[in-house]
């Protein structure tokens, strides 16, 4: 069988990365809160999760179409992660993050760009698998995603790890445009 993506056309099943779902199973026992969280997220089977999480775990890592991966992760970022957040634009914040940017020739009036296109990348990174796992607990699994911009002083490119927290059904959504070098 065909999918057409704006990729192009895929074939199911060939040459595609295999992933999983976390499942949890209810059963009746305890529920483990990090467990919890992780219901119903997607990862590259290569890169998820150790299952079963811990002693006496009854979740399952279960197959997905990567169709499913292609049309349905989406990603979300808060503008306010970039204005006043990254760029300090009230003086609220005690990190330097506005002056790596400056360096780098973006300013506030480039937030939007920035914002569009870590989405863009982080969406597309996170479908090819080009992701790692971060810290897990009560609030989530946290995932870092390397982002690639031009320098727009000088031409070269300079790449930064952006964090993000995974939710179910391929959701990512940014805690932090600049996670460090």
């Amino acid at each position: 069988m065909y999918y057409k993506q704006c990729f192009g056309i895929i074939q199911k099943g060939v040459g595609q990365p295999s992933w999983v779902k976390w499942t949890h199973h209810s059963e009746g026992k305890t529920h483990c809160e990090e467990c919890l969280k992780l219901d119903g997220c997607w990862f590259q089977k290569e890169k998820a999760p150790p299952c079963p999480h811990h002693p006496f775990c009854h979740c399952t890592l279960d197959p997905i179409d990567y169709i499913f991966v292609l049309t349905c992760a989406t990603v979300y970022s808060d503008y306010g992660k970039f204005d006043p957040y990254l760029f300090n634009t009230t003086g609220g914040y005690p990190h330097t993050k506005e002056k790596l940017f400056h360096q780098w020739g973006y300013t506030v009036e480039n937030a939007h760009w920035l914002q569009k296109e870590i989405e863009r990348q982080a969406r597309d990174k996170y479908i090819s698998g080009e992701y790692q796992l971060g810290k897990l607990n009560i609030q989530g699994q946290r995932v870092s995603i390397r982002i690639t911009i031009p320098r727009r002083d000088n031409g070269e490119d300079v790449s930064f790890i952006t964090g993000w927290m995974l939710y179910p059904n391929g959701q990512l959504r940014l805690t932090t445009p600049y996670g460090g070098k």
